[in-house]
């Protein structure tokens, strides 16, 4: 499991980093101040817990069931968290109004990460 959490970390942290310059650059001129409040959210929580993938890949030699949780715990937290702010941050730009109907993704990908932590430390207590 060790290298698909690192796959999966570098992905997300290179997708950081593009999403970080693209706002800062791109967004800048064109998303109200709330909106790329809402898009440094994103990329915030994108990194977090790309870190967060990188030090649970350090679990991962462990074979412990739990990892496997928190590594899919976190991955489809960046995914539901970071990624419907990206998408609610630009539904003006987008001239997509729908997108608001992402709004109930959000708090669903802060809880995968709040479960994500947990997990990672009933693992780290259960680990001799």
């Amino acid at each position: 499991m060790n290298k698909q959490i690192i796959i999966t970390a570098s992905f997300f942290g290179a997708l950081a980093v593009i999403a970080g310059a693209f706002g800062a650059h791109a967004l800048k001129d064109v998303l109200t101040a709330k909106q790329l409040d809402t898009w440094h959210t994103a990329v915030q929580y994108n990194f977090y817990h790309v870190f967060a993938l990188l030090f649970l890949s350090t679990f991962g030699r462990f074979k412990n069931k739990l990892i496997n949780v928190a590594y899919y715990m976190f991955t489809l937290g960046i995914v539901f968290f970071s990624g419907s702010l990206y998408l609610l941050s630009c539904r003006d730009l987008l001239n997509a109004p729908g997108l608001i109907a992402l709004g109930p993704i959000t708090p669903l990908g802060g809880l995968l990460f709040i479960i994500g932590w947990i997990v990672l430390a009933i693992a780290a207590f259960r680990n001799k």
